[in-house]
């Protein structure tokens, strides 16, 4: 990545930051309204309004990266999509640059992208507020060594992630989550010993506690797997600055099982194993996939 990339990617980021800190204040205006005007009308009309909002900056940030970057892009798979339907999103994770490929191609095709968030994140200045305000749902996980150490604790995360993902039943929602958990780097591949090529190892338990969180709500799920050229780094600078040349995306859509929503991941053998299998099953078609397209570049 040369000083050029580096100069228009950090122009890209100031645009960001810039456009993050004229509509965010008025993104709380209508926060503020929410909290106030507390029946079921004022709080489904105010939510459609701050989604609109974020959509409007996510398109003004598209706008700036496209020109920085001039990225030559490949979509696929993204015909038919409706934002009256609940989608469940994922896909493999490279990059910081990830979330803003995804927001890219899903921005007003689909329901507005929510993603699972720890709860430390809302301490995060500026779009901590706005991500609570979005109702973007912030989780709290306890280790098993908590659990043991108080044992009523046990299912209390998994119920406090379903209480805050009640307000998703009142109109669409497309709820992200990566199911590797984390980014992809060599070293964690090796150290995983993961059986895919291109791809960690899929956190099961993930997907399973996002589709039990949501109570049946997910019926569809958008596969999206990113393919950055091989030769470029997949930094966020590189991104923005136009190191990435050509990024290439394929969207998948499925159907999720039925059964997949309605088991105990946790205390199920029986479950867990064929949730397991269905994930693996994904996760070998995606490592084929890219494969496939870097074997013909």
């Amino acid at each position: 990545m040369n000083i050029w990339h580096k100069i228009r990617g950090i122009a890209a980021l100031f645009g960001i930051v810039i456009n993050t800190l004229i509509l965010c204040p008025i993104l709380y205006l209508f926060v503020l309204l929410r909290l106030i005007l507390r029946f079921d009308k004022a709080q489904v009309a105010l939510s459609k309004v701050l989604v609109a909002i974020a959509e409007t900056w996510i398109a003004i940030n598209n706008l700036i990266v496209a020109l920085t970057s001039q990225i030559k892009w490949t979509v696929s798979g993204m015909e038919n999509l409706d934002r009256d339907q609940w989608y469940l999103v994922t896909c493999n994770h490279q990059s910081w640059a990830d979330i803003l490929v995804l927001q890219r191609i899903s921005n007003r095709r689909v329901p507005f992208l929510k993603f699972f968030l720890k709860q430390e994140l809302i301490k995060v200045p500026i779009l901590g507020l706005a991500w609570w305000g979005l109702d973007f749902p912030f989780m709290k996980r306890y280790t098993r060594e908590e659990i043991a150490n108080n044992p009523e604790l046990k299912g209390r995360d998994l119920e406090t992630t379903r209480k805050a993902c009640e307000k998703f039943a009142y109109f669409p929602t497309s709820v992200m989550n990566f199911f590797e958990g984390t980014r992809f780097t060599q070293a964690k591949h090796d150290q995983q010993q993961s059986p895919y090529r291109y791809l960690l190892k899929p956190k099961a338990g993930g997907a399973a506690f996002t589709l039990g969180a949501m109570s049946g709500h997910l019926r569809n799920l958008l596969d999206v797997t990113i393919i950055y050229p091989p030769e470029a780094p997949r930094s966020l600078l590189a991104y923005l600055g136009g190191a990435m040349r050509n990024v290439e995306v394929v969207v998948t859509q499925r159907v999720v099982p039925a059964w997949a929503s309605e088991g105990n991941y946790e205390a199920d053998p029986a479950f867990r194993e064929r949730f397991q299998q269905w994930i693996g099953e994904l996760w070998e078609e995606k490592d084929a996939l890219i494969a496939s397209r870097l074997e013909q570049r």
